[in-house]
């Protein structure tokens, strides 16, 4: 199970997710109340061990600006959140070469969302040889990711078998009580979190974060 904890804003926060086992820690540059800059990921990146992952998270408004982060930044990975360009991931691949993992995320609409559109978009994403994993948030009316909220996940699950063996890393309000259960219906190869290991926004509650990558690892199902 691909363990990752995201919108970290601090060094401590980072150290302390990697201690605790999680695979990846990431970093989001697109506006927002957990919003970074290269230089403050810069100070973390570089006290961070080589095994964990560095993953970026963009919108659509940054897309000329994520080379020159990615180096500034230290980082080895991109989550990509708005509409998949072909030509922005094929970009970056040619750039960086495999050294570079590439997320693109898809939204689950919560209370509105078109399952045909949804399973159209994912069967899309799988064919993308230069995407390396699909993350799955939720989308409000008033939000594209972030939001600390679930989607229905029994209603998503008939349409990310669009992915075949493509990745799935399921994002949107997880936290330890759910995890189990998200894991159970929709068996990903990943998940994510954010607000649901946070005292408060950017910041980390460290028994919260505790109990999620153990609820995780525990959760993991052989793929």
């Amino acid at each position: 199970m691909f363990v990752k904890i995201c919108a970290n804003t601090n060094l401590e926060d980072a150290l302390l997710a990697v201690e605790m086992g999680a695979d990846a820690v990431g970093f989001v540059f697109a506006k927002g109340p957990r919003q970074v800059t290269a230089d403050i990921v810069a100070s973390i990146t570089s006290k961070l061990p080589e095994s964990v992952e560095r993953i970026g998270v963009f919108s659509d408004e940054q897309l000329e600006a994520i080379p020159s982060i990615v180096r500034a930044a230290g980082l080895n990975g991109v989550q990509l959140h708005g509409c998949y360009s072909e030509f922005v991931t094929k970009a970056l691949r040619a750039e960086f070469g495999p050294g570079l993992r590439i997320i693109q995320t898809n939204h689950w609409r919560v209370g509105g969302q078109v399952s045909t559109a949804f399973a159209a978009e994912l069967r899309t994403l799988s064919l993308a040889e230069e995407i390396d994993a699909v993350l799955v948030d939720s989308r409000t009316a008033v939000a594209d990711g972030g939001t600390g909220i679930t989607f229905d996940w029994d209603a998503a699950r008939s349409s990310l078998k669009e992915l075949g063996d493509k990745p799935l890393i399921v994002a949107g309000g997880l936290n330890a009580g759910n995890v189990t259960q998200a894991v159970a219906i929709l068996r990903p190869w990943g998940v994510d979190v954010a607000s649901g290991v946070e005292a408060s926004p950017g910041k980390k509650d460290v028994e919260k974060l505790r109990a999620f990558i153990a609820a995780a690892r525990a959760a993991a199902v052989p793929h």
